[in-house]
């Protein structure tokens, strides 16, 4: 089970690294994007009316709210961003038994194309001679909420980066820890989001259910993700899909997970508490720190240590073999000789 709450951050940054500019790309479900790696390869896309809002500081799907801050120092409107374990159900969304992207098509064009292929392995630090078992260890699903990344395109025989914004319905490739690694409309390799320096921007346009305060980033599950435990929103149900290292079995219908209600038309997200993402600071001590006092040995009574030394040697005389015993002292015997 993955955990139950989550941290809300004034600005994602996993990893603690930082993206120059303030820009943020919108990027809508079925577009290609900026500097696309392959064509599209997915094979599913929820649409603009069919995607999962969540309005500013409440959970429209359930009804239930969440704790958020509402003062910003970053110069947005206010962006917030929930970060949520890759392993929580109903963080993805799907349709039973059908792969939201075609595997095996984005495998041959990259074969095709080393070129593309050397800066995808580079993108995801994985070999290019690699790339179809890992593309293969992969599972397709949909974002199932508007989700920060870090999207890397291909531009001029290399990779780019920059962070963007990728609509609910996105179909992706998530690995063993659920975090998303590929975006099949352009084949882009992914990394978690990182904060950007200066005031943030968006460019691009905004899909009506878009809310800078209803953004969520996936951070690497503690434990790895056997089976993603999806939600189907036309059905109304849920199943739970083997990790693309178990292919060809299929998903498997499962009760609502613990916290989410039967027959909902949207998954709860956990809770959330605020946050920074990192530790607190240590608490300063407000006095100083008591030293125990140094134990002190007791002194021997008068004649003990005479006493001792003479047990001692009688113990010592009594571990001794009697042969030894009756030996004369080494000079009588050299005398004798």
């Amino acid at each position: 089970m993955a955990v139950v709450s989550a941290v809300v951050l004034s600005f994602t940054v996993l990893g603690g690294n930082t993206a120059a500019g303030g820009e943020v790309f919108l990027q809508a479900a079925p577009e290609a994007g900026p500097d696309p790696f392959t064509p599209s390869t997915a094979t599913q896309a929820e649409s603009v009316a069919n995607a999962m809002p969540m309005n500013t500081g409440a959970n429209t799907k359930d009804g239930t709210s969440a704790k958020r801050t509402e003062a910003t120092t970053d110069g947005t409107d206010g962006a917030r961003t929930l970060e949520v374990d890759g392993g929580y159900p109903g963080l993805y969304g799907g349709t039973r038994n059908v792969a939201s992207c075609d595997v095996e098509k984005q495998i041959r064009f990259l074969t095709r194309h080393p070129d593309k292929g050397r800066a995808f392995a580079v993108s995801l630090g994985v070999r290019q001679a690699g790339i179809p078992s890992y593309l293969r260890s992969l599972t397709p699903v949909r974002l199932g909420w508007d989700t920060r990344v870090t999207n890397h395109g291909y531009r001029d025989g290399a990779p780019t980066s920059y962070q963007a914004v990728l609509q609910a319905g996105t179909s992706v490739l998530v690995d063993a820890q659920g975090v998303p690694r590929v975006r099949c409309a352009c084949g882009n390799p992914l990394d978690p989001p990182v904060a950007v320096r200066g005031r943030q921007t968006y460019s691009g346009a905004k899909w009506s259910s878009f809310r800078s305060t209803g953004l969520v980033a996936v951070k690497p599950a503690v434990k790895p993700v056997k089976t993603v435990t999806v939600f189907d929103q036309d059905g109304k149900e849920w199943y739970e899909r083997p990790s693309g290292a178990a292919r060809g079995k299929p998903d498997r219908a499962v009760p609502p997970p613990k916290g989410q209600t039967p027959g909902s038309a949207y998954p709860v997200l956990p809770a959330a508490h605020p946050g920074t993402g990192r530790p607190p600071p240590p608490r300063p001590r407000t006095g100083p720190r008591a030293t125990p006092p140094a134990r002190s040995r007791p002194r021997p009574r008068a004649g003990s240590r005479a006493r001792t030394r003479t047990r001692t040697r009688r113990r010592r005389r009594a571990r001794t073999p009697a042969r030894t015993r009756a030996r004369p002292p080494r000079r009588n015997r050299a005398r004798t000789r």
